[in-house]
């Protein structure tokens, strides 16, 4: 707020933000420190204790990367592998709108890394294509916004490719990876801050991804390139600078379809996967401290197939489900996940499971992230399911 002088009067003017931001002594609602979550590996040691990594990655070297950085490696090991591999999309060939497949066309060359028209329904289709005759194409989705002209292609192709031809037949979409950046990043307004991944989570035939790091991103794009259904791969991209971590220089892959516990704890259990566990950290922390409890913090990392079993058990350990994404609360992933824990841990509930995720409205230019989850409602949810 300014206070302004004219011809004697002093009169009051607010002095607008563009963008959502914290008021000056807010206590919960900080800026992440990227820099000291402990969501991310700040040592090598701490990298290459990963039980999930292979024997040869946990015994060689790390090199502190961001997400990007790790998709570029990830791409560049799957491309330097495998002939059968390719990668294109809007801009690719000279590294993309976030850099991704940077400096990728220069070693490979045109005829594996390679634009494409502007045409999404095109770029689904060929990948298709492509993955039919043995290829392991990996299709560039500019923004996860437009992945909606290459729907029909996805869900009428893609998904039902394996079950149309039969188990006696050779032709699959197994190799099909499709990658596209998604969520909010503050100011990406209508077009550039959807995240659609519920929409595919209805369609079986295809696996469904979202790293929340460097080191998942790195291991999880790798066993999606490898596996043998197709996979649309969701990449956070406010992270692809922010999130900085140890990731080992030997390739692994991570397994898919299985949730990991970031944290232990006995009397909450949040559900969450991508960006949004960075805001449930801090939430968690802050909860812990204030109402002296102790809180279980799981990354879905798959949202479909999700790892059902590691979920409920968890909540009949802890009798407290909180499920937090950024997409919409309606027909969201965390209305399928508050289901199933309702029907299987139904008896050993102590509070109503609660959905905590964006509101059912499209994503504004001004006050974006009013729109998603942050701490405060994160945390107001701990407090609810403790104090029910």
């Amino acid at each position: 707020m300014r206070i302004q002088t004219h011809n004697g009067f002093r009169t009051l003017r607010t002095a607008r933000r563009a963008y959502a931001s914290h008021p000056p002594r807010a206590r919960l609602n900080l800026p992440t420190d990227y820099a000291s979550t402990p969501l991310l590996h700040h040592s090598a040691k701490s990298a290459l204790a990963n039980s999930e990594l292979s024997e040869e990655a946990r015994n060689g070297t790390t090199t502190r990367i961001n997400l990007f950085q790790a998709i570029n490696s990830a791409l560049a090991h799957a491309l330097r592998t495998d002939l059968r591999v390719l990668l294109f999309g809007e801009d690719v060939a000279f590294g993309g709108v976030f850099r991704c497949s940077m400096n990728l066309a220069n070693e490979f060359g045109g005829d594996r890394v390679f634009n494409t028209p502007l045409s999404e329904q095109g770029i689904a289709g060929f990948a298709i294509g492509a993955a039919m005759q043995g290829m392991r194409p990996v299709a560039e989705i500019q923004f996860a916004d437009y992945v909606y002209p290459a729907f029909d292609q996805i869900v009428n192709e893609a998904a039902k490719c394996r079950y149309r031809v039969g188990s006696n037949a050779s032709q699959s979409c197994g190799g099909l990876v499709i990658r596209m950046p998604s969520g909010g990043v503050g100011h990406g307004a209508l077009y550039h801050s959807q995240s659609p991944e519920s929409l595919f989570t209805h369609i079986p035939g295809i696996r469904v991804v979202i790293p929340r790091s460097p080191i998942q991103a790195k291991g999880l794009l790798l066993a999606a390139i490898a596996s043998n259904d197709p996979v649309l791969f969701l990449e956070p991209k406010i992270l692809y600078r922010a999130a900085v971590e140890h990731v080992p220089a030997e390739p692994y892959i991570l397994p898919l379809s299985t949730a990991e516990v970031l944290k232990e704890g006995k009397d909450v259990t949040i559900v969450s996967y991508g960006t949004p566990l960075y805001t449930c950290q801090s939430a968690l922390e802050a909860a812990e401290r204030d109402f002296k409890c102790s809180v279980e913090l799981i990354d879905l990392r798959t949202v479909y197939p999700w790892d059902r079993q590691a979920v409920m058990s968890s909540v009949r350990k802890t009798g407290r489900c909180i499920v937090v994404h950024e997409s919409m609360v309606n027909a969201g992933v965390g209305a399928e996940v508050a289901a199933t824990v309702q029907e299987g841990c139904f008896t050993r509930l102590e509070a109503p499971v609660q959905r905590v995720a964006g509101w059912s409205t499209h994503s504004g230019l001004a006050y974006e992230k009013f729109n998603i989850p942050d701490v405060v409602r994160v945390y107001d949810a701990i407090k609810t399911a403790i104090e029910y």
